[in-house]
């Protein structure tokens, strides 16, 4: 962690619960499991942006084992899909989602659309990543209770203030600001950081 806490200091009082949220990714990776990420607005661009980062390769290319790539030889673009694919963490970024939110905000309560996605998707070793500015979003915070229902970890990204994901997240790491575009500067680090950490470990 020394790279992330030499350019950002101020994260320092979070490094116990960064560590707990890599390691928590990192084994739910390590079983097969789903990591499933909501936010609104920025946040919503963030669950992509995670998404990404552990779907394929981040900073390494991640490439399919020799077993693995046995079962690709011999087809007619063998070759080339053992060359182009990479090795991934089920990853997906319940914003994106866009018939089941558009569905549900039309058919039952559009601030419940993420604990569905959760309720639906979620199984017990599964991490769930809620990302709030404020730590108080509505719909954020459902998931986030839907999650601790069901037996699904749950990391919060939220600001510094004391707020209602404090008493329902499993892991919570706090970045050291009240702005709403200040949090959001300190969580890509934060974020790019676990998606690194967990890659090195899962994939070496």
């Amino acid at each position: 962690m020394t790279d992330l806490f030499k350019n950002y200091p101020e994260l320092l009082p979070s490094a116990s619960e960064i560590e707990k949220a890599v390691c928590a990714v990192t084994e739910c990776a390590l079983r097969g499991g789903k990591i499933l990420i909501c936010g609104n607005g920025g946040s919503s661009a963030d669950a992509e942006h995670i998404s990404g980062e552990l779907t394929k390769g981040f900073l390494s290319l991640r490439p399919m084992s020799g077993e693995v790539a046995d079962k690709f030889a011999g087809l007619p673009d063998g070759d080339r899909l053992i060359k182009s694919l990479q090795c991934g963490i089920q990853a997906i970024p319940l914003p994106s989602l866009t018939a089941l939110s558009t569905a549900y905000a039309n058919d039952a309560e559009p601030t419940v659309t993420f604990a569905q996605g959760v309720f639906t998707f979620g199984k017990p070793g599964d991490v769930l990543i809620g990302i709030s500015t404020s730590g108080n979003s509505e719909n954020v915070m459902l998931a986030l209770e839907t999650a601790r229902a069901i037996g699904v970890m749950s990391i919060a990204l939220v600001g510094g203030k004391r707020c209602r994901a404090d008493d329902i997240a499993d892991i919570v790491i706090k970045a050291p600001s009240d702005q709403t575009y200040r949090i959001q500067e300190y969580h890509l680090p934060i974020y790019h950081y676990i998606c690194a950490e967990v890659e090195k470990r899962v994939f070496g």
